[in-house]
């Protein structure tokens, strides 16, 4: 019994002198993590890189994806239900900043487009008195419902948010893009489904 706890003992202690003289070499190897830019991880370099439009997946020429998301009051809504009429579903979320920022766009467009085009929201947050009021407060008036578990999200390939889909009345996906200015918007439809 002896044996075994100094064979232990002697063990751990070798094992914390060469993590000890790992992480000096490691430091003295020159690698100049300072920048901001650069990390070091026990191999080689690699350069962080932020979700954008591009980290989702490429959709376009797509069917729109069927899933289940739901009403403020929890009632369940299949997506494929929303298709029959040009389409433009704007995915977004209350501690989204970009999202923030183009609700009042997407609630101007929907005040000039909303008899020919559809528009629905569907927030990536679960329905929510405040996630509703964050869209409200910002002119936003066309449907609005809530991504609960995630399922629309992934359905659409979606990894960095604000997203918006163009859809035709067919449910084919025409377009992606990631944030919008109400002149972008406006021209998107004019383009893709007027």
């Amino acid at each position: 019994m002896k044996i075994r706890k100094r064979l232990l003992v002697t063990s751990l202690i070798v094992a914390a002198a060469a993590s000890v003289l790992i992480g000096w070499a490691v430091s003295r190897s020159g690698g100049d993590a300072g920048d901001g830019d650069t990390v070091v991880i026990s191999g080689p370099r690699v350069t962080f890189q932020e979700p954008t439009i591009g980290t989702n997946a490429q959709v376009e020429g797509t069917p729109f994806p069927s899933a289940t998301i739901q009403t403020l009051d929890g009632d369940d809504v299949d997506t494929a239900s929303l298709v029959g009429h040009p389409l433009v579903v704007n995915i977004w979320g209350s501690t989204c900043g970009p999202c923030k920022q183009e609700l009042p766009d997407f609630a101007a467009a929907h005040a000039v487009f909303g008899d020919e085009v559809r528009f629905v929201g569907i927030s990536y947050l679960p329905p929510s008195d405040r996630e509703e009021s964050f869209a409200r407060d910002r002119g936003v008036q066309y449907e609005l419902y809530y991504d609960t578990d995630g399922e629309f999200v992934t359905a659409a390939g979606v990894a960095a948010f604000p997203v918006t889909l163009f859809v035709t009345a067919d449910g084919t996906i025409v377009d992606q893009t990631g944030q919008l200015d109400e002149a972008q918007l406006t021209a998107r439809i004019e383009e893709e489904l007027l």
